[in-house]
């Protein structure tokens, strides 16, 4: 019979330290041509034309695969909802038989950190780091446990547009973590001399300007998903080893590329490579100590179908979640 697998399940199943090792093999399969993955079918709902996305992936090893139904309702904060809302749909890779529906919410919010800091161990200059932020949210928050615990961060600082929201940032990770964080008053202040830059926010406009981006840094961007959204300065694009989590879909999908190559900033041939390349050593990372590197992450459904996959698969080895006959 199906199992039912809660967010509050899922979340004591799997965490971001688990699942960065699975994220490198997975991404790694991926790049190899050894799973299949169409690109996402995104559709507008209603009048203010929110986010609905459906992801479906197969993998052969371990052999997994499902579909993963994601939206996104900005004014979902009016109702006390989160803005982001996923479930994962897993079926029998030998009979197609429906094995699982596990929330999904909680898989996004892990993956993409553990993805994003599987890629900085790949291209970030080796030693320790000092960390900006530019964004308060579950991405944020979730981004600094996942670079805090698998890299050498000493010091963070974190901005956001909302004062309150930074300032609340700040005190709940000083509290869960040993790295010396502090809020910006600006994003230029928190940018400025970083080794390492994470822009996780939901801007429609470019959040960083490449002048404040030291040289010999790594910058991760995980928000601006669609073609109409940007949150990158398109000169700092332009100056950066561009490495992304899928060639096809941030050609189609990622605004910081579409509307630069659009723009006559650079070519396509500017993305210099997949993660998964660089994990399989078929490009090369970082070229230099100097050089900034740029890991644009869009998330892909492999990543929510292999951590769903682990999730399911110690909740059977351990008896957690719930049978329902349907």
């Amino acid at each position: 019979m199906p199992l039912i697998l809660p967010e509050e399940e899922v979340r004591a199943l799997i965490s971001i330290p688990d699942l960065v090792p699975l994220m490198e093999r997975t991404l790694g399969q991926f790049s190899a041509g050894e799973v299949d993955q169409p690109l996402r079918s995104v559709l507008g709902i209603g009048p203010d034309r929110s986010f609905c996305g459906v992801m479906a992936a197969a993998l052969h090893d371990p052999a997994a695969v499902g579909t993963k139904l994601i939206t996104i309702v900005d004014r979902n904060h009016d109702r006390g909802l989160p803005s982001h809302l996923a479930t994962v749909v897993l079926l029998d890779p030998e009979t197609g038989a429906l094995i699982a529906l596990l929330g999904g919410r909680y898989i996004t919010e892990a993956r993409t950190p553990a993805v994003s800091a599987m890629a900085a161990r790949h291209l970030a200059v080796p030693g320790r780091q000092s960390l900006a932020l530019l964004g308060s949210g579950v991405q944020a928050r979730s981004h600094f446990e996942a670079f805090s615990r698998t890299l050498e961060v000493e010091t963070a600082r974190v901005w956001s547009p909302n004062a309150s929201h930074r300032e609340r940032f700040v005190e709940t990770a000083a509290a869960s973590s040993g790295v010396s964080i502090t809020a910006a008053s600006s994003a230029e202040e928190a940018v400025r001399e970083a080794t390492l830059v994470v822009l996780a926010t939901s801007s429609a406009v470019p959040v960083v300007d490449s002048a404040w981006v030291a040289d010999g840094a790594h910058v991760t961007s995980v928000g601006a998903p669609v073609p109409d959204q940007r949150e990158i300065d398109p000169r700092l694009v332009a100056r950066a080893r561009v490495i992304v989590d899928s060639r096809a879909a941030a050609l189609a999908e990622s605004g910081d590329i579409v509307q630069g190559i659009a723009e006559g900033r650079f070519e396509a041939t500017q993305i210099a490579g997949e993660i998964g390349e660089v994990v399989n050593g078929t490009c090369q990372g970082r070229t230099s100590p100097s050089e900034v590197t740029l890991f644009k992450s869009l998330g892909m459904a492999v990543e929510d179908i292999a951590a769903a996959h682990l999730a399911y698969t110690r909740a059977r080895e351990q008896g957690r979640g719930q049978e329902v006959e349907l």
